[in-house]
């Protein structure tokens, strides 16, 4: 493969096609929280980017490496996204519902809960690593960084929409956002 203009336009492409499920998290933490700090906002979006960038250098390793053990792990990607997902979203629902419409008693998202959404938003990218198992690790490491930065772009809108909804419908919230990851 060759560094070309094809080559950063593909890797912004597919940055957009993966963050879709991190910036649907995203807006659900943004309408759980609508008082966010600007830190915290950056700190979620920086996580989403992280594992973006880390999935599809995992897979990339893989098919270099120990492709014949991975293969077999391959289709149940999408079921472990989904059951954290679910997880996740069962939580928030079942928190919102418990709880009174008072805003000042919403969970805040904690580490644990932010590293199980990055890790089950990106786990579709450990695919990409077989698509791009043609690239140099120079290469694979420039269209990690690529999706990471498309993904912390797109993580920071829907933390801002999320916040600017979630300020309107602070009482259904917690509520909203869970639905919103459990339909993911």
């Amino acid at each position: 493969m060759i560094w070309n203009s094809m080559f950063f336009i593909n890797s912004i492409l597919l940055g957009i096609g993966l963050a879709m499920d991190a910036f649907s998290v995203s807006m659900a933490n943004g309408l759980n929280e609508p008082q966010m700090q600007r830190s915290k906002m950056f700190g979620i979006a920086g996580m989403f980017a992280f594992f973006q960038a880390l999935m599809p250098m995992i897979g990339w390793f893989c098919v270099h490496t120990a492709v014949r053990y991975f293969t077999a792990f391959e289709p149940l990607i999408p079921w472990i996204a989904l059951a954290l997902l679910a997880c996740i979203g069962g939580k928030m629902l079942a928190d919102g519902i418990r709880s009174d419409s008072n805003t000042e008693n919403t969970a805040k998202l904690g580490v644990g809960a932010l590293l199980l959404q990055g890790i089950a938003t990106s786990i579709d990218a450990l695919s990409v690593g077989f698509t791009i198992a043609d690239y140099n690790g120079r290469m694979a490491f420039a269209e990690a960084l690529i999706i990471a930065a498309v993904t912390f772009v797109i993580c920071m809108g829907g933390l801002k929409i999320g916040e600017k909804f979630g300020t309107r419908l602070a009482d259904k919230a917690q509520i909203i956002g869970g639905v919103i990851l459990i339909l993911i």
